[in-house]
């Protein structure tokens, strides 16, 4: 440390050199705590920095930590001269009071008169008012990244708890693991065990055999000694035998001398032929038992030999039945751990929507137990209006009886007494609940007047069908949408009123002029009982009885006025309704009636070809099955139709027009059905069969007959990417087909956990596109197949994602989507974001591109611009939003240029909304495509690894978008131009091609 300076020894004293030599003296110490952020306010103020060289010490990518800022600073700095080493000691004295001491050694303090002049109070005032504020946001920084990281540490905390759980299931399947491992290793000791047995045996018995073998060896070996021993015994034998012979013919030779010398040589000749003969015998004897010796070993060792391969071949069979037996229990042991895992998912998912389920039951039973209370509440002052209106009505008798007693006293008295006395024959009637379709004879409201009587009905019908409604309560399970909606519906619509075989009767014959009036909406006639025709009283339900007179009564006509394009309701007992007529058309036409069975229920109804069925309903025998068929294919309409099977409600209309239109085009062979939609493909079919179309995931087809060969699978052409013609046809699975297709392939896909990750681009051609659907949010096209009544103002709308969903969250094969063919350049999103940056650095230099900038709007203009949905994406700052918004793509797509966007993946739909089609490019990225930008990705402060983890990240998301997209592999490109090259190329040729959107509920 430099030795201190008095105090009133001033740095302005000191020469250029002396300054930055004590700087440069303390240079690693300088930089090591110094922060540049800190320190730059207050050169600026002394005009010893400039903004741009701020900026460059701050924000350069070229300097990657602090260290490297501040040694520039103090580069930048020292080209200033002495003011530059004074203004950056001062602001040391401020800022790092150590190092200020360090460097000049001099205590720092806050005398104002020992400022260097540099600057005037009142800047000096400013500057530091810009350190406090500078100070505070840092300080507001640091609390927004304090409260970031509890937000993280309890996140962290979350996962520590599930992966407690996670280790202790784990830790459960290691005990049975280590139990299953205790039981293959106890298994394999006694199968060791077994084996060590065997070979003592083995041994054994190889030793009894050596034993044996031993002793035939010394058998044998005696048995030659033996042998030997009687050779020489019967050679000693016949030698002496010969010696005795010998010696008496020697004793004959010595008496006859006349033959001794030819006898002697006569002797000696069969001596010696005695001899060889003797010798080639016992030679001969003992060969032959050797022979026979030989051939007796041989034989037991080829035996010998048998028994050993035999007890081989029995051993390998043990060994490889082990091995395959350890094999197996390996094998099971893996399955059980995956199907442990899998039934742990499975129970995680179904206790989250069980925790759902019971939320939503909690709620919608308190909706429930709120809507029973004001349906009480309502019912309470319905009864004390009704009783208002009966001391009315006994107010208006008096009233009457008042005014006929001031008319007897006229001369017209008795006339009129007897006129005004009908209407006051009976007193106050008790309130109680009447009839809702006609009151009892015996009522007492037949001696009411005309209007009274009609009052009285009216209130009767009212109070019936609120007494309904309300046992509709009662259930323990909550009322659905369609139950509310038909509830709704009902104080529109008298349910009576639909059924064209029901009779609605008056209390008297005649029927009044408001009532007539009041019936002509509906089509009503009066008409005289006996004029009915049998078929029609025939068609009237039984179990309702109803007070009819016999003079006459309104009814509704059945044959009803044919009016074109008017819904007529008709109500009758469909028993098989497909077997009774057979339908026609898709959801394009229409559904048609093409045949009608000769003397069926539906002939009766007058039912015949070209009748257009708008709306099936048999909620009186199936209990929320009411339908609409306007918009369905001819697959969903033949499944509604053929649940009917009871008393049913047909909604028709004629449309002949249409009707004969699709019958020449059906002869004409012009198409197949009345079905035409597009779908995109979320499955990779192979169509094997004959007929059958090869389809790849993410193709689009326009599918023209569902129900094609009779059902079971639909015919499809595929779409030309450019325009909107058909070019390969065949066959494809239908919707249900299908579905479990996808639900197998992605089985068998899980299963296949050991294969590599599959590459979205450059690598094989991609099998499955997930994507779920939640029926309940579906629109009334998907939940029309299972009978549910559904908004009157959703059913034009298209079905955004799916068909026919069974369950609550179902995978979905096909979606639908629709075609768009926007005039002007589309803007331009890349996947992922980071290579994005890049293209778009270098797209700005050429012609017909430019970024597309965020704005800064203020909390005022943003709430107006989220009214209006112009906002494409928001990135929060303090006191406002930096937002992409939707005037600023127009105002480069009017100027023909495609807008460049820096958004998400999610912000596709919001500009879809915005009639903005963007075109999505995915540049795939690997190890060696990441290596290929390495110097582009320094620029940006990004390393490689961070890429491959944003792509896969990216690559995720790209299933859920509701468009189709343009991908390059990997390969296509060899550096930084090629690939912008290419993404030209791809860009210009998606211009091109036509647009398919999807429109799908999350």
């Amino acid at each position: 440390m430099a030795e201190l300076r008095p105090p009133d020894s001033t740095l302005t004293a000191l020469d250029e050199e002396t300054l930055w030599d004590m700087t440069e003296s303390h240079r690693w110490e300088i930089v090591r705590s110094i922060c540049p952020s800190r320190l730059t306010p207050y050169l600026r103020q002394a005009k010893v920095l400039g903004q741009l060289d701020e900026e460059e010490v701050l924000h350069s990518p070229r300097f990657t930590n602090t260290a490297m800022r501040v040694g520039h600073l103090l580069d930048l700095l020292r080209t200033r001269g002495k003011n530059g080493a004074i203004a950056f000691l001062e602001s040391l004295k401020f800022h790092n009071p150590d190092v200020y001491t360090l460097v000049t050694g001099l205590q720092p303090d806050v005398d104002f008169s020992t400022f260097s002049g540099l600057m005037e109070t009142s800047k000096l005032t400013e500057c530091l008012a810009g350190a406090i504020s500078s100070l505070q946001e840092e300080l507001s920084q640091e609390k927004g990244q304090k409260e970031a990281l509890l937000q993280q540490c309890r996140r962290l905390q979350e996962r520590l708890g599930q992966a407690e759980a996670h280790a202790e299931s784990l830790r459960q399947l290691e005990a049975d693991h280590s139990r299953m491992k205790r039981e293959v290793s106890a298994h394999f000791h006694e199968v060791l065990k077994l084996k060590d047995e065997m070979l003592d045996l083995s041994l054994r018995y190889s030793n009894a055999l050596q034993e044996k073998e031993l002793a035939a060896t010394r058998c044998r070996s005696l048995q030659e000694e033996l042998y030997l021993m009687k050779q020489e015994l019967q050679r000693e034998r016949l030698s002496a035998s010969c010696e005795r012979e010998f010696r008496e013919r020697s004793l004959k030779m010595a008496h006859s001398l006349e033959c001794g010398a030819e006898e002697l040589s006569h002797l000696k000749e069969e001596n010696e032929k005695l001899r060889s003969l003797t010798f080639s015998l016992a030679e001969k004897d003992i060969l032959e038992q050797s022979l026979d010796e030989a051939l007796e070993s041989k034989q037991e060792l080829v035996k010998r030999l048998h028994s050993l391969r035999e007890r081989a071949v029995a051993a390998e069979r043990q060994r490889t039945q082990y091995w395959e037996e350890k094999e197996q229990t390996l094998f099971q042991f893996q399955k059980t751990k995956v199907d442990c895992e899998m039934y742990k998912e499975k129970m995680t998912a179904l206790q989250s929507q069980v925790v759902e389920l019971q939320k939503e039951r909690d709620k919608a039973y308190f909706a429930r137990d709120a809507a029973q209370a004001g349906i009480s509440q309502n019912l309470t002052e319905k009864d004390a209006l009704r009783r208002k209106v009966f001391e009315l009505t006994d107010q208006v008798c008096d009233l009457r009886q008042q005014l006929r007693g001031l008319q007897a006293k006229s001369p017209q008295g008795p006339k009129q007494e007897v006129e005004a006395r009908e209407p006051c024959r009976r007193g106050k009637q008790r309130l109680a609940r009447m009839f809702a379709i006609c009151p009892r004879d015996d009522s007492p409201c037949s001696c009411l007047s005309s209007s009274e009587a009609q009052l009285w009905s009216d209130l009767s019908a009212t109070s019936s069908r609120e007494l309904v409604d309300s046992f509709r309560s009662s259930s323990p399970v909550p009322p659905s949408q369609q139950s509310l909606y038909k509830r709704a519906t009902e104080d529109f619509w008298d349910p009576w009123s639909f059924s064209g075989s029901l009779e609605i009767p008056e209390a008297d014959g005649r029927a009044s002029p408001g009532a007539k009036a009041g019936d002509a909406d509906l089509d009503y006639e009066i008409v005289d009982r006996a004029d009915l025709p049998e078929s029609e009283s025939s068609l009237q339900p039984t179990s309702r009885s109803l007070c009819i007179s016999a003079s006459g009564v309104p009814v509704r006509r059945r044959p009803a006025r044919k009016i074109l394009s008017q819904v007529t309701v008709l109500a009758f007992q469909g028993d098989a309704l497909l077997e009774q007529i057979s339908v026609i058309g898709g959801n394009l036409t229409g559904i048609f009636i093409h045949r009608v069975t000769p003397g069926s229920v539906a002939d009766e109804m007058a039912l015949h070809p070209g009748t257009q069925i708008v709306m099936v309903d048999c909620e009186a025998t199936e209990p929320f099955f009411k339908a609409t068929l306007e918009g369905t294919t001819l697959e969903q309409a033949v499944g509604l139709l053929r649940r009917v099977n009871g008393f049913c409600c047909l909604s028709v209309k004629v449309n002949m027009e249409g009707y004969k239109k699709l019958v020449r085009d059906l002869e004409a062979k012009v198409a197949t059905s009345g079905d035409s939609f597009y779908i995109r493909v979320n499955l990779a079919l192979e169509g094997r069969a004959a007929g059958e179309l090869q389809v790849h995931c993410n193709d689009i087809l326009h599918v023209t007959d569902t129900l094609f060969q009779g059902g079971g699978c639909w015919h499809a052409s595929r779409v030309s990417p450019y325009s909107m013609k058909d070019t390969e046809h065949g066959t494809i699975p239908n919707y249900s087909r299908a579905q479990w297709l996808l639900v197998t392939l992605v089985q068998n896909m899980a299963q296949q956990s050991a294969a590599p990750r599959k590459q979205s681009s450059g690598g094989p051609q991609k099998l499955v596109r997930i994507i779920s659907v939640d029926r309940t949010k579906a629109s009334p096209l998907c939940s029309s197949f299972d009978g549910a009544q559904s908004d009157a103002s959703k059913l034009e709308e298209p079905c955004p994602g799916c068909f026919w969903a069974e369950s609550c969250v179902t995978l979905v094969p096909y979606t639908l989507v629709h075609p768009h063919r926007p005039s002007r350049p589309r803007p331009v999103l890349f996947v992922p974001r980071v290579v994005g940056k890049i293209l778009s650095e270098k797209l700005c230099l050429l012609q017909g591109f430019k970024k597309c900038p965020a704005e800064y709007l203020s909390q005022e203009e943003y709430d107006a611009s989220s009214q209006r949905g112009d906002i494409v994406q928001e990135r929060e700052v303090s006191g406002g939003q930096y937002c992409v918004t939707r005037q600023a793509v127009e105002f480069l797509m009017e100027k023909n240029t495609h807008a460049l966007l820096d958004v998400r993946l999610d912000s596709v739909r919001a500009l879809h909304r915005m009639g903005a089609f963007p075109i999505i490019v995915h540049v795939a990225v690997n190890e060696k495509a990441a290596r290929k930008l390495r110097k582009a990705l320094q620029r940006l402060g990004t390393s490689e690894e961070q890429l491959l983890e944003a792509s896969r990240q990216e690559e995720g998301e790209l299933d859920r978008a509701p468009c189709l997209h343009s991908s390059l592999a990997p390969d296509a490109w060899s550096d930084l131009d090629t690939l912008l090259g290419c993404v030209r190329f791809a860009i210009a040729d998606e211009q091109k091609k036509v647009v398919w959107t999807e429109l799908r509920t999350r």
